[in-house]
C-alpha cells in the first residue's frame, strides 16, 4: 500500500471519529440550518439540522497535514514537508472566515453574519499572500499550463496576479453556490480534488499528492454524515475551505484553466445564477424556477439523490476528459 493511500485512509478514519463527536455538540449548540420559505418545500424539514460541519473537514485536514509534515521531516524530507505549509495556511484562512460567518449567524444569532465587504476583504488578503508566496517564496513564477496544447505560457506578472486572485475568489464562490442540497458539494468536490491529485501524481508534485490524499479522506468521512438525509451540513465553514483547496491546488499545479473542464458543475451553478439575475433585471421574468440550477431541478420534480448522482456523474466524466487533455 502506498504512503498516500495510507494517509487517505487515516484521514478518513479521523474524519469519521470527529463527525461522531462533533455532530452532537453542534446539535446542543443549536447551530441549525435556516431554510428559505421560497425554496423547495422538501427543504423545510431540514430546518434545525446542524451546520458548520465543515469544521470536521478542517480539523481532520490540519491533523492529517501536520502529522504528515512531521513524519516527512523526521524521515529526511524536510523540504517536502515545508512545501505543504502555504496551501495549508490558505485553506485554514478561508475556512476560518467561513467559520466566523457561520458562528455569527448561527451562534450569536446575527442574521447578517460577516458583512459581504468584510468577508471579501479577508478572502482577498489571504489570496494575495498565497499568490505572492507561490511566485516568490516557492519560485513557481507566473507560468500557466494550457490544456490540450499541453504547454506552458509565461504570463506578465501584472496580469497573472489579478488573474490568479480571480481564480481563487471565483472558484470559492462557485463551490459555495454548489452547496445547496445533501451531499452535492462534498461529492462533486471530492471528485474534483481527486482529479487534481491524480494530475499532481502525473506531474510528480508529491506535496500536492499528499495534501490531496489528506483532504479526500477528510471529505469522504464528512460525506458519510452529509449524504441524504443529511445529519449535518458543511456551512460556509466547509464551502469556503473547499473552494480554497480546489483553487489553491490548481494554481500550485499551474493549471487553473483545467477547472473550466473538471469543475464544470460549479461553473454551471454560477452561470445559472448570473443568467437568472441578469434576465430578471432586464425583463422581470425568470429563466429558472430557482437558482442555482440544482434548485430548479428540485422544483421540476427531481429528488435530491438524483441531482447529486447526475452532477457527480457529469463531474466524473469531465474529470476523465480533463485527465486526457493535460
Amino acid at each position: 500500500m502506498s504512503f498516500e493511500i495510507e494517509v487517505l485512509l487515516v484521514s478518513f478514519a479521523i474524519s469519521i471519529i470527529l463527525g461522531i463527536i462533533t455532530i452532537p455538540i453542534l446539535r446542543k449548540l443549536k447551530v441549525g440550518q435556516i431554510e428559505r420559505d421560497d425554496g423547495p418545500a422538501s427543504h423545510l424539514k431540514k430546518q434545525g439540522t446542524p451546520t458548520m460541519g465543515g469544521i470536521v473537514i478542517i480539523i481532520t485536514m490540519i491533523i492529517g497535514t501536520v502529522a504528515t509534515a512531521v513524519y516527512l521531516f523526521a524521515t529526511g524530507e524536510a523540504e517536502l514537508a515545508a512545501k505543504l505549509m502555504p496551501i495549508l495556511l490558505l485553506t485554514i484562512g478561508f475556512g476560518a472566515i467561513g467559520f466566523i460567518d457561520d458562528y455569527k449567524k448561527l451562534v450569536l444569532k446575527n442574521t447578517k453574519g460577516l458583512s459581504p465587504s468584510l468577508k471579501m476583504l479577508g478572502l482577498l488578503i489571504i489570496s494575495v499572500i498565497y499568490v505572492l508566496y507561490l511566485i516568490n517564496g516557492l519560485n513557481l513564477g507566473t507560468e500557466m499550463y494550457v490544456p490540450i496544447l499541453k504547454q506552458y505560457v509565461n504570463l506578465p506578472i501584472y496580469f497573472y496576479i489579478p488573474f490568479a486572485i480571480v481564480v481563487i475568489l471565483g472558484t470559492t464562490n462557485a463551490v459555495n453556490l454548489t452547496d445547496g442540497i445533501d451531499g452535492l458539494s462534498s461529492s462533486v468536490c471530492t471528485i474534483i480534488i481527486t482529479c487534481l491529485t491524480i494530475i499532481a501524481t502525473m506531474f510528480e508534485i508529491k506535496e500536492i499528492v499528499v495534501f490531496g490524499a489528506v483532504v479526500i479522506g477528510a471529505v469522504l468521512g464528512f460525506l458519510m454524515f452529509n449524504i441524504h438525509p443529511a445529519k449535518v451540513f458543511m456551512g460556509d465553514t466547509g464551502s469556503l475551505f473547499l473552494g480554497g483547496v480546489i483553487s489553491g491546488i490548481a494554481l500550485y499545479l499551474k493549471m487553473p484553466l483545467i477547472l473550466l473542464v473538471i469543475a464544470i458543475i460549479p461553473v454551471i451553478e454560477t452561470l445559472s445564477v448570473i443568467i437568472q439575475v441578469a434576465y430578471f433585471k432586464k425583463t422581470g421574468k425568470r429563466v429558472f424556477k430557482m437558482a442555482p440550477i440544482h434548485h430548479h431541478l428540485e422544483l421540476s420534480g427531481w429528488k435530491e439523490n438524483q441531482v447529486v448522482m447526475l452532477f457527480s456523474v457529469i463531474t466524473l466524466v469531465a474529470s476523465v476528459i480533463g485527465l486526457q487533455i493535460v
